[in-house]
């Protein structure tokens, strides 16, 4: 089996939306390569920030791959003739099995977020140092790993407020990334929901690469009205690390599921779209106590408040 791998330079602004329309495409998800420069001998990086973020795609070549290329060129076509953010030239390239497989994993490196979450790929040696919580990640072909903006301000907001005998909902758990940060600095439980079979099958082995089978749960759905009320005031901390109009279009179950004075760690949200997410958030019951910015992406954290 060969493979058609797709690829376009894009502003970090616009990555989210071409990594929406390349992946209506390709069954195996995207990869998102940050701008990276290697520190500490290469065994870690830091982002270049502000610099063009590259994001593949694979299509099998099984007579469709072209239908598919055309599709996306079209739509970056279309993206770039907007001119809000800029989008280059869709570059294309044939990998056999082997290298399809094994090309996302050049892109990740270990890397720290906060002050002690340590992310480490699987492939890649990491010595911790003293209280470090290291996660080790293989994430796949699914969102979620660590470097994009609304994954480490979540990340950050996750190592604040987590607390020893919680109980966590990750509400489009993509890689597991959150539910297994949860998990290891002390919550009880964390309930991980997805509605991505690429993604529940990529948390549920990285809940079992960490040893927390056990405390993460990897369900695939979603949460709509009936799995709210079902899970009503059960989650000390939910984590919603989607789109802004996504959260917004769930407030009301987002609410419904924390305990009193619960916390809601909401990110995937972009400055401009803030209140689409925030309106109904504050709408249903919720206060905003913290936000944080990196560029372009911010996280909101709510409190629920008592009745």
């Amino acid at each position: 089996m060969h493979w058609l791998e797709l690829t376009v330079k894009v502003h970090p602004d616009a990555v989210e939306s071409v990594s929406e329309l390349m992946s209506r495409y390709s069954s195996e998800g995207v990869v998102i390569e940050e701008p990276i420069e290697l520190i500490e001998d290469g065994q870690a990086y830091r982002v270049r920030e502000g610099e063009p973020v590259t994001v593949h795609a694979y299509v099998p070549m099984d007579g469709t791959e072209e239908e598919a290329r055309q599709r996306i060129s079209e739509g970056l076509w279309h993206f770039a003739s907007i001119g809000a953010h800029f989008v280059g030239n869709l570059e294309t390239k044939s990998v056999n099995e082997e290298d399809w497989a094994n090309a996302w994993k050049e892109h990740f490196h270990v890397t720290q977020i906060g002050k002690r979450i340590i992310i480490r790929p699987s492939w890649r040696e990491y010595t911790p140092k003293d209280e470090e919580v290291v996660i080790t990640l293989d994430p796949g072909m699914a969102f979620g790993t660590g470097l994009h903006p609304t994954t480490r301000l979540c990340l950050e907001q996750v190592e604040q407020h987590t607390r020893p005998g919680m109980h966590v909902l990750d509400v489009g758990t993509g890689s597991g990334i959150l539910a297994l940060a949860a998990a290891k600095l002390g919550a009880e439980h964390v309930y991980a929901i997805d509605n991505s079979s690429v993604a529940v099958e990529s948390a549920t082995e990285n809940a079992a690469l960490n040893g927390q089978s056990e405390r993460i749960e990897v369900v695939l759905g979603t949460l709509d009205e009936e799995t709210a009320q079902r899970m009503a005031g059960q989650y000390d901390l939910v984590l919603a690390n989607i789109i802004a109009h996504i959260i917004g279009s769930i407030a009301p179950q987002l609410a419904q599921v924390l305990a009193p004075d619960g916390l809601l760690i909401a990110s995937g949200i972009i400055e401009a779209r803030r209140q689409d997410a925030e309106a109904p958030l504050l709408e249903a019951g919720l206060e905003l106590v913290e936000q944080r910015m990196i560029e372009d992406w911010m996280v909101l954290v709510l409190r629920k408040r008592r009745s």
